[in-house]
């Protein structure tokens, strides 16, 4: 059967923009709301829209597994959501002063770090890099949520705010972030020097007999003369 081009563009579409997909492009959506919300002080409603953020991150997995609707598209804006979300989240917060300085730039410098390491590899190499989220680096995820959770708990109600919990959290959350760094760089090189060593391709002897050029016969007289 023959499709058209607008029955090939409906299908396109159709496997592109589906529910997983189209729920990851609304948390990301959902970052300017909260930011502004933050902005404003309304601390309360910055919280609800976060933790629906947040709680859509396992929804749209979850679907995609269930309905085997995996794409490409999810496999990028999937990651660039949380990343978008965390990294925005610190900045703000550490702006109005809530978070401690040091570890919003461990977690945007590690961030930033990856990414222009994965650029320069695709750059040398030609090829994508593909490092799957290891223990250490969903750890680390996990504790940066739970810093932004707890910060924002504490503005909601400062009385939801638990002192001994907060310095072993950030002392955690910083030392996973440094760790995850390392090991996704150190993973990034293991592969770049797979990537070189390569063997290169060498012909048979037959094929390199067959493909010398043939003596002509009077070439051969004049040899044996």
């Amino acid at each position: 059967m023959i499709c058209t081009r607008a029955e090939r563009t409906v299908l396109i579409s159709s496997t592109i923009l589906n529910l997983p997909n189209l729920i990851t492009l609304l948390r990301i959506g959902a970052i300017p709301l909260f930011l502004i919300l933050l902005t404003d002080k309304q601390y309360t409603e910055a919280l609800i829209v976060f933790a629906v953020a947040a709680a859509t991150d396992s929804l749209d997995g979850a679907i995609a597994r269930l309905t085997n609707s995996r794409t490409t598209l999810g496999s990028y804006i999937d990651p660039l959501a949380d990343k978008l979300l965390l990294v925005s989240s610190f900045l703000i917060l550490t702006y109005l002063g809530f978070i401690p300085h040091w570890l919003a730039i461990l977690v945007i410098s590690r961030d930033v770090i990856i990414l222009v390491g994965f650029l320069v590899l695709f750059m040398i190499t030609g090829r994508s890099i593909v490092i799957r989220p290891t223990f250490i680096g969903k750890a680390s995820t996990f504790c940066q949520l739970l810093t932004v959770t707890q910060t924002l708990l504490a503005l909601h109600n400062p009385l939801w705010r638990i002192p001994w919990l907060w310095g072993p959290t950030l002392a955690v959350a910083g030392a996973a972030t440094v760790v995850s760094g390392l090991q996704y760089l150190v993973r990034a090189v293991q592969w770049a020097n797979l990537q070189g060593e390569e063997p290169a391709l060498e012909l048979p002897r037959e094929a390199y007999r067959d493909s010398q050029p043939e003596e002509r016969p009077e070439e051969r007289r004049r040899y044996s003369a």
